[in-house]
């Protein structure tokens, strides 16, 4: 089995061709720029959004494991070259990674998503798609931003329900052996946890004194994250907890 990973210099996409590369799968990971061998790991050069070097990428490729993301709509450019290009080659199994709660929170982003997924379910491709809760990091970044800034705003009557991007990875590599299974089982954190607490507990790791802000979400976005459109309870599948990954980043205990 050849397994092309897209995003493959990613958060999510470095631990999936680890992985991969571990089992002895042969790996070609896509990247914008040259990448030298001796890794595991076959290269391909190409881009998404242009399309530029796609068809040789996914040319002799089994299986697509599709890490990759784009700010705005040119996400969804990106995500129908890499269909076609997959249909042209006759790839035999695509897989999108997606977000927990984006047919149901009205954000842009998560929006072009779901329009993302329906092009991989309508392409005629066996396909699967997996959707996860936000990864430790992408909590770690706003946080990291919000210290630097006079007071830390936040968000009232918002919980998330952080997962480690590693174990997305295995659940990947997991469903990559599989039939195409469609909409696989979503994976979640461990807890579900509020905003406060997540901020509460970045800044003690951090050694950071904040004064915290109520910042509540105006509309619809804002009814939806209260209302829990963002979690997934019931799939709390994850192992790894956020105040692992804050003694992970600032060498905590």
């Amino acid at each position: 089995m050849t397994v092309l990973v897209t995003g493959a210099t990613g958060t999510l996409g470095r631990e999936v061709v680890r992985l991969l590369v571990a089992r002895g799968v042969v790996v070609r990971g896509l990247s914008r720029r040259e990448r030298s061998g001796g890794d595991g790991v076959e290269w391909a050069v190409g881009d998404l959004v242009t399309g530029e070097g796609i068809a040789a990428a996914v040319a002799g490729v089994d299986v697509v494991i599709d890490c990759a993301t784009a700010v705005g709509k040119k996400d969804l450019v990106a995500v129908r070259n890499l269909v076609a290009a997959a249909e042209r080659a006759g790839v035999r199994h695509l897989m999108y990674v997606s977000i927990v709660g984006v047919d149901r929170v009205p954000l842009a982003y998560y929006r072009t998503k779901h329009a993302c997924e329906q092009v991989v379910r309508e392409s005629g491709l066996g396909w699967t798609v997996l959707r996860a809760t936000q990864f430790h990091d992408l909590l770690l970044k706003i946080f990291g931003v919000a210290a630097k800034l006079p007071v830390f705003p936040v968000l009232t009557g918002v919980r998330f329900q952080p997962v480690d991007a590693r174990e997305v990875a295995e659940h990947l590599v997991e469903l990559a052996g599989e039939e195409p299974a469609g909409y696989a089982p979503e994976v979640g954190g461990p807890r579900v946890r509020t905003y406060r607490e997540l901020a509460e507990a970045y800044l003690r790791a951090a050694g950071r004194r904040r004064v915290l802000v109520p910042v509540r979400l105006p509309g619809a976005v804002g009814r939806e994250l209260r209302a829990g459109g963002n979690l997934t309870p019931e799939r709390a599948v994850g192992r790894g907890t956020f105040e692992e990954a804050l003694a992970e980043r600032f060498g905590t205990r």
